[in-house]
This record gives C-alpha cells, sequence and structure tokens, in this order.
C-alpha cells in the first residue's frame, strides 16, 4: 500500500544560467543553520569544482539537505548552462517539484523555457521565484507575464498554471510573497516549499526500487551511485540485481557495500533509508546512470528519462608534434582511451566513439563549452593530446536530404551595436525572427541560426559589442542545410623552421599579422605563431637572427620594440582554429598548428582539395547542362504532338 513520507520533500532548482540558484542554495544552508555562527563560508559554496569557482558557473548537479520544522528538504543544486542541459534531465527524475528561479529584469531565457518543460513533461509542481527583485531595473510585473505566457506555450495544465510566485533577493536572504511584505529572511519559501511540493510517496512494504540518477566517484571508494528510493528500504548488505529499462538482457547480482544520505554538505553513512530518500551507495563497482537497484524477487526497472542526443563533436588525438610528450604526463593513445570512456561513467550527454586510427577518438557533445570543460579537466589531470576544429553532426531525413542542428539565439546587445550583430550573424546563415527594446538603452534580437554557426563566434561577439553583449542560445531541433561558410576571414601565420623565436624574426612577423607567441618560445615547422592581416596563410621565419656585421652605426644599435603578444585562452583557440588545423593542448601550454605540417604536402594537400571541388563542380555543371538538354527536348516532342493533334482537329 501506497503511503506518503510527510518528514521529507524532495526538491531541485531550476533555472537559466546567471539567475541565482547556486546563491539561493547558499542562503538555504546558511538560515537552515548548516553552517556555525563563526563559520567562515565562501560565497557559491556548491560550487566545489575548480573550474566552476573560476568561471562562475555550475557544472554538475549537486545534492545537500537542510532541515526546517523537523522536515529534511533534498536540494538538488543544478547548471543553468544550456551544454550541461542532461544533468538537469536526469536529476529531475529523483525529486517531486522544482523551484524555477527567474531573474527579475532578464525575464524568462532560453534556458528557462528548456528546464521548466521537462520539469511540465514530468507533471511536476513548480513554484516560481523572481529573485533580484533588489536591482534597480527590475520589473517584476512584466516578468510575470511572461513566465505565465510561456506556461501556456507548454501547455502547462490549470495546476500548473495556479503555482505560487515569490519575489526574492538570494544576494540579500529574503524572500515574500508579496511585493509590499517586509524582507526579513527565507522562510516565505520555506513554507511554500513544504506547503507546495508534494511529499514522496511510496510502499514502504514492496520490493526495493532505486533508480540512480548520478555517479559520484571517490579515489578511495570508487562509483557511488546517487539515486531516490521509489519503494520499499535499501540496506547495507542487502542483495540487489542491477536491470535498466533501456537494457532488458542487464541482469547483476550485487551487494550494497555502504549506505549515505545527505545532510547539508556532507554524506552521512546510515544502516537503512526508506522510500524518497535520496541516498548514496558504494560498494558497486560497475553502476552506472539509469540502473535500477531491485530485490532478487522482482527485478522490475524504472523507466529513464531519455537524454537529448549530442549536437557537436571534435576528433581528440594523441600528439604527434615535434614537441609531444615535452610536457604532458599522459601521453599514449591507452591512456586517452582509459580517460574518454571513464568520462563516460559521470556525463550521460557525452559520446565516444573509436575511429579508424588507434590514435584517434571521435567525441560528442552538447556545444562547445561542454567540450571545453572536459579538455580543461584533461589538461590539469597531466593529459597531452590535440583536438580539431569542433564540427556538427548531421542527420538525413527519409528522402535523403541534409539536416543539421538548429539554434535559437538570443542577443541582448546595445542599440549601437545591434547592426554589427546582425550583420555578422545573418553572414553565419543566421535568420533575424524578432527584435524588441528591452529597457536600459539594450535591445533582444532572436535568431535562427545553425549550430556551426555559432562555431567560434563567441570572441567576435564579444570584441564587437565591447563586452557588453549577452548570447543565449537553445537547441531548435534539425532543419535543412543552409549551405557551406566559412569560419575566418583571415589566414595564419606559419612558422617557417624549428627553433627558438628571435625579437629580430618577431619585429619582421609581427607586420603581417598579430602574434601570439613572445620571444624564447620553442617552435616547430608547421606551428601557427600568430593570425594573418590577409585572408590566405603566410609562412615565415621566426627565428631569424640578425647577420653580425663590423660596421657600427647609430641605427643598429636602436632596441627593437615588440606588441605584446596575444595570449589565447583554451575557448579562443577553440574559436580561432581552422578545419586545416589542431589544437595542441599540455598541462602548460597551448599550441595551434597545421594539420599537416610539412610545407610542401600541405600545398599539395590544398590543391587535390581544390581540384576535388572543381570536379564535382564540373559535374554538377555537366548534370544541369543535360538536365536542360532534355528538358528543351521534352518540351520540343510535346509542341510537335500539339501541333499534330490541331491538325488532325
Amino acid at each position: 500500500m501506497k503511503t506518503k513520507r510527510e518528514d521529507v520533500r524532495n526538491i531541485a532548482i531550476i533555472a537559466h544560467v546567471d539567475h541565482g540558484k547556486t546563491t539561493l542554495v547558499d542562503q538555504l544552508l546558511r538560515q537552515s543553520g548548516v553552517f556555525r555562527a563563526n563559520q567562515e563560508v565562501v560565497d557559491r559554496v556548491m560550487d566545489s569544482n575548480d573550474i566552476e569557482r573560476e568561471r562562475g558557473i555550475t557544472i554538475l548537479s549537486k545534492n545537500t539537505a537542510v532541515f526546517y520544522k523537523g522536515v529534511k528538504i533534498n536540494i538538488i543544486d543544478t547548471p543553468g548552462h544550456a551544454d550541461f542541459g542532461g544533468e538537469v534531465e536526469r536529476v529531475l527524475k529523483m525529486v517531486n517539484g522544482v523551484v524555477l528561479v527567474v531573474d527579475a529584469y532578464e525575464g524568462a531565457m532560453p534556458q528557462t523555457k528548456f528546464v521548466l518543460r521537462k520539469a511540465l513533461d514530468l507533471d511536476l509542481p513548480v513554484i516560481v521565484c523572481l529573485n533580484k527583485i533588489d536591482r534597480p531595473e527590475a520589473r517584476p510585473d512584466d516578468v510575470i507575464d511572461e513566465i505565465l505566457e510561456l506556461f501556456m506555450d507548454l501547455d502547462a495544465s490549470d495546476e500548473q498554471l495556479d503555482c505560487p510566485f515569490l519575489y526574492a533577493s538570494a544576494r540579500a536572504g529574503f524572500a515574500k510573497k508579496n511585493m509590499d511584505d517586509p524582507e526579513v529572511d527565507m522562510t516565505p519559501l520555506f513554507e511554500t516549499i513544504l506547503d507546495y511540493i508534494p511529499a514522496p510517496e511510496g510502499d514502504p512494504d514492496a520490493e526495493t526500487q532505486v533508480l540512480i540518477s548520478t555517479i559520484d566517484y571517490n579515489e578511495y571508494v570508487g562509483r557511488i551511485g546517487v539515486g531516490k528510493i521509489d519503494n520499499g528500504s535499501l540496506k547495507v548488505n542487502q542483495e540487489c540485481v542491477i536491470v535498466n529499462h533501456h537494457e532488458p538482457d542487464k541482469f547483476r547480482r550485487v551487494k550494497i557495500g555502504k549506505l549515505y544520505e545527505f545532510d547539508g554538505l556532507n554524506k552521512v553513512e546510515v544502516a537503512e533509508a526508506q522510500i524518497g530518500s535520496i541516498v548514496a551507495i558504494s560498494g558497486i563497482s560497475d553502476i552506472h546512470i539509469g540502473d535500477t537497484l531491485c530485490s532478487p524477487e522482482k527485478p522490475e526497472a524504472i523507466p529513464f528519462q531519455k537524454i537529448s542526443e549530442p549536437t557537436i563533436s571534435m576528433d581528440f588525438m594523441v600528439n604527434d608534434s615535434p614537441l609531444a610528450g615535452l610536457e604532458g604526463k599522459y601521453v599514449t593513445s591507452r591512456h586517452l582511451r582509459e580517460r574518454l570512456f571513464r568520462e563516460l561513467n559521470t556525463d550521460v550527454s557525452l559520446r565516444v566513439e573509436e575511429t579508424d586510427s588507434p590514435d584517434c577518438f571521435k567525441v560528442s557533445g552538447r556545444g562547445e563549452l561542454h567540450l571545453s570543460v572536459l579538455i580543461e579537466n584533461m589538461r590539469r589531470e597531466g593529459f597531452e593530446f590535440a583536438v580539431s576544429k569542433a564540427e556538427v553532426l548531421y542527420h538525413y531525413d527519409e528522402r535523403n536530404r541534409k539536416l543539421e542542428p538548429m539554434e535559437i539565439a538570443y542577443v541582448d546587445v546595445p542599440e549601437e551595436f545591434t547592426g554589427a550583430v546582425i550583420q555578422k550573424l545573418t553572414s553565419r546563415k543566421g535568420e533575424l525572427q524578432g527584435m524588441s527594446p528591452i529597457g536600459g538603452g539594450y535591445t533582444r534580437l532572436e535568431f535562427s541560426i545553425p549550430s556551426r554557426g555559432l562555431i567560434g563566434y563567441r570572441g567576435e561577439f564579444l570584441t564587437d559589442t565591447k563586452g557588453n553583449g549577452i548570447l543565449n542560445t537553445s537547441f531548435d531541433g534539425y532543419g535543412p542545410f543552409k549551405g557551406e561558410l566559412s569560419y575566418r576571414k583571415q589566414g595564419s601565420l606559419i612558422a617557417f623552421e624549428a627553433g627558438e623565436s628571435i625579437t629580430y624574426g618577431l619585429f619582421n612577423a609581427q607586420e603581417r599579422g598579430t602574434l601570439f607567441i613572445g620571444p624564447g618560445v620553442k617552435v616547430y615547422s608547421g606551428m601557427i605563431v600568430g593570425q594573418s592581416a590577409k585572408p590566405e596563410d603566410i609562412e615565415l621565419n621566426v627565428c631569424k637572427t640578425k647577420k653580425l656585421t663590423n660596421t657600427r652605426s647609430s641605427s643598429s644599435d636602436e632596441a627593437l620594440r615588440l606588441t605584446p603578444p596575444k595570449e589565447m585562452s583554451l575557448e579562443q583557440c577553440l574559436d580561432f582554429i581552422d578545419t586545416d588545423e589542431l589544437l595542441e593542448v599540455t598541462p602548460t601550454s597551448l599550441r595551434i598548428r597545421k594539420k599537416i605540417l610539412d610545407p610542401t604536402l600541405r600545398k599539395r594537400a590544398m590543391i587535390s582539395r581544390k581540384e576535388a571541388v572543381c570536379s564535382s563542380a564540373d559535374g554538377l555543371h555537366i548534370f544541369r547542362r543535360v538536365l536542360f538538354i532534355f528538358h528543351i527536348f521534352i518540351n520540343h516532342h510535346i509542341n510537335i504532338n500539339k501541333n499534330r493533334h490541331n491538325q488532325c482537329a
């Protein structure tokens, strides 16, 4: 018999990026008494990952728990960036309701729509929390109208439309039910969670069922599965079987090693857990996301939320440059393969495929940021490898027509930069769908654009808007192929010979474009040392030294002045590289190089590509010509038959 467990609530905090989810969780932890009064606590305490703290974004969903009036509230903090939407999709199966955080100025954004759609599809009750109402430019009334329109667009039920609205400032630490209420603390939010979010329901006497929604890893205990107990109970040393809804043949007997529940930021070891509890399970080596732990007497899998497919891919390959193996700890294909396949255990949105070459792996993800975070993590772990330019994954319809992933891009820019943004996105096959003022001298542009049109654009966008623009995207399915486009209008400056860069050589080279390196840097033939001012690539010698003579002059002794080189981040390097280039990633360096290092072989390959393009173009021209002649022939015969018919008549 199913019963409700009234002493537990399970919620997820969902929102668009930078709308204040993690800061809100901080306040809930503080005001529930998780931290001591004199305890020093950093901001965004849930962002424990180094990259999360550096970039100010949440990448991995995390579990915590607070107590309020004797009720345990399990909270899951989720990422807001579209590239990590897979993290949001899978954790929603663990909760009984969501708190939708919306910026009181920005309103409903692309990822707001994405996460809300996922919550409504699972029929989860929603609490809307308007955050940052203390901003001078806040417009809570307009934002509420936008959210209600969004609910109706997503076909929300009458019960879902009748959701509670709260006004809050996570930074200031208060929430209130009405705008006129005093600004005290987060009590109104706690009370709304207890009143509106239903208690978890299940049969305590039934056979055990636990769906694993998240995988954690600890170097001491190995893999840790996190999930909610839907039915029955779970005990230490209990015999269970692992089954999977999407793998009917999967059936493996296991034993529960250790059992944990969440309490604040810690995992507390327990002997037994009941229905509705979110637990962490260790001692099972081969446990995966989507697995169901069941009693052997009734092995019944729980359906798991299907994760959206990847849209973009890169080639990860063993570094074979002349400087390979000098800086990295893990450099072989075996190391690379093990690390990439290990990432699949915790990242359900990632795909790793082996290629014809044993030294190259095709890695697919949800976006450039998704893959760049993986690259940065591997780099910090001591891996050395090379990656190619990001490419989109094409599909084909029943008529074998080429389809490509499309995005809806929302661009908020000052009015004076709208022309530059429209021109750039239009040249990248974007179509302007809407344009409206949003106050404060800003304009919101809405584009429908292929995903490949956005590859390498974010750096240009920040330059064009002087850092004042905001670009958000949302996946919009697959559409017809929009035609070829060029990613870069400028060529590369390529080092001609191996050696060490010299000031004299760099001084002569800087007139040809923008340099990426300074003096005293090791280079090799085929390595890219800068960006050309012209469309074509230029080879130059940055190791060139000044010829010594026995003649002195006043001009020859003048110091050479170098323009400071442009230092490129990982994202900027990934944006810059073209399809015939690679990025060499090591723990200490980022080097851009041509795929073919030898200049003679590189020119031959370029000529072959041009010939192939020309021949295909010629073939197409001949086909069109034949088709035209055939069309004329058919029309001629039709006219002859018409004339004969008229004569007979």
